[in-house]
């Protein structure tokens, strides 16, 4: 056995004890415990709990936009564009199904370089899971698939593009911006605070045997937050911000 460790060998049980430990050092008990049980969950079934969190002020500390980066709402024909490059992340399918649905996208160019962007809906969303789609109130704008180029990030972009978009959408009358976040997914949770997102509910979503049954909890009424079934399997991957 020490032999096998000594030449790079890991034994299996080993390794999820570091991950644990390292988990506890870094996020709690109480957080790794609960990561640990949707985990173990999931192999069985899928099994979500998806933090709605919503922002409704502008911080004045992210409003402004660093050299030598240029903030915009990015047309239809770049956008295009950009999709040809696969590092951009934008396949052709998901474009598609944004732009027909009247979304928008707020992102930064250096030079001709797309740096960062974050997707901004109205509507119904389909979720990264087969069948749902999520729904909120019309007075709202959904946040989702947030992404900064390896190479630019470290320059909070991506809390910028937010606030930036959020100033846009509160001119236009709307009451603010709404998103999720998985329960264990911590850094972005963290991330998501750290940017003044605050937690307003959940909703749980399970699926067993071809059944599927989702509960938002009270906090999610006023949004009209919740996971709906729809027939569209999309190509939205509303990845949390």
């Amino acid at each position: 056995m020490q032999r096998a460790v000594s030449q790079g060998l890991e034994v299996p049980g080993w390794a999820a004890a570091r991950r644990i430990r390292s988990s506890v050092a870094t996020v709690g008990v109480a957080n790794t415990l609960h990561d640990v049980a949707l985990r173990a969950a999931n192999r069985v079934m899928l099994f979500k709990i998806l933090k709605g969190v919503t922002i409704d002020r502008v911080d004045q500390a992210f409003l402004a936009c660093p050299e030598p980066y240029r903030p915009m709402f990015l047309e239809e024909e770049a956008l295009r564009q950009f999709s040809r490059d696969p590092a951009n992340e934008i396949p052709l399918g998901f474009l598609e199904d944004a732009l027909a649905r009247g979304d928008q996208c707020y992102g930064f160019l250096a030079g001709d370089t797309l740096a960062a962007y974050g997707w901004y809906t109205t509507k119904p969303t389909p979720l990264d899971v087969p069948g749902l789609a999520l729904s909120f109130s019309d007075q709202y704008v959904y946040m989702y698939k947030g992404f900064t180029h390896p190479l630019h990030r470290g320059r909070r972009l991506h809390a910028i593009g937010m606030t930036r978009a959020l100033d846009s959408y509160l001119a236009r009358g709307m009451k603010g911006l709404v998103s999720y976040v998985e329960s264990n997914n911590f850094a972005s949770l963290k991330s998501c605070f750290r940017m003044g997102y605050v937690e307003f509910g959940s909703i749980y979503v399970l699926k067993l045997f071809g059944l599927c049954l989702t509960h938002p909890t009270a906090g999610c009424r006023p949004y009209r937050f919740r996971v709906r079934k729809t027939r569209d399997t999309g190509s939205h991957l509303t990845a949390p911000p």
